[in-house]
């Protein structure tokens, strides 16, 4: 026997229907603005860009202090970093660079999992795409907003680029300390050198203060500058950049 629903019951089924597919469409609408908001990055690999976002917020944040603020940045050409320059930063701050495409989700997992047990943004876990992404184009705001655009123009980044462009366009840009940015100028300021002529003590010295430029200086001899040069000189030697004579000869530069 065949029943039939009540009108009133089919109706209201047809109002959930369509007030189902409206909302389907306005996510989808959003969505799409959202995607067409984020930047272009195409230009990116033919051209060097001029400023970032974080360059700028740090020349607002002087300004708003009534301080002169200059930025110290040149660019310099990926093959004349010296190669244990940048192992050494991919170990510090990516060693699945080359491997992921933009996210390494066990990093990212772990650092989530630490964000919501302290109730805030405390882990990094950002890639080295990650970093360039927020240094191009965001703010150094901690925000779960700020992180999810970061993640898709990262994905951007890695679709439209290279992983040598993005790694030459990181070494170039990120921060290095109050106004200096990129490597060439790190190195000219704080050791009066090009970088093709870094020692790798002083590579080891500049990448240990990637996490913390503001307030770290590579020629100190702080307690966590010292530790975080002897464990990229440590990580470097367990994965074969350098041999267990350059680790002995090099070791005793990072103790106290």
């Amino acid at each position: 026997m065949i029943r039939f629903l009540p009108e009133n019951t089919i109706a209201e089924l047809h109002v959930v229907r369509n007030l189902l597919l409206a909302f389907a469409g306005l996510l989808i609408f959003l969505g799409l603005v959202f995607w067409f908001s984020l930047p272009d990055v195409d230009y990116l690999k033919t051209k060097n860009p001029t400023t970032t976002a974080l360059m700028e917020q740090r020349k607002a944040e002087a300004a708003a202090q009534h301080k002169k603020y200059r930025i110290r940045q040149s660019w310099v050409r990926f093959r004349s970093i010296p190669g244990y320059l940048k192992q050494a930063v991919r170990i510090s701050e990516d060693a699945s660079f080359y491997k992921h495409e933009g996210v390494d989700f066990e990093e990212l997992k772990m650092s989530i999992k630490r964000d919501l047990s302290e109730g805030k943004l405390a882990r990094g876990g950002s890639t080295i795409t990650q970093q360039l992404a927020k240094n191009l184009y965001f703010s150094t705001e901690k925000s779960f907003i700020r992180k999810f655009k970061e993640y898709f123009v990262a994905k951007r980044l890695e679709a439209a680029l290279s992983k040598n462009r993005i790694f030459h366009l990181y070494l170039n840009l990120i921060e290095w300390g109050p106004g200096i940015f990129g490597i060439q100028a790190a190195s000219r300021y704080y050791f009066g050198k090009n970088v093709w002529n870094l020692s790798l003590e002083e590579s080891i010295r500049l990448t240990a203060v990637i996490p913390r430029p503001l307030r770290t200086n590579p020629t100190g001899k702080s307690r966590w500058l010292l530790w975080k040069c002897r464990w990229i000189l440590h990580k470097m030697k367990l994965y074969g950049f350098i041999s267990h004579a350059e680790y002995n000869l090099l070791k005793p530069s990072f103790n106290r």
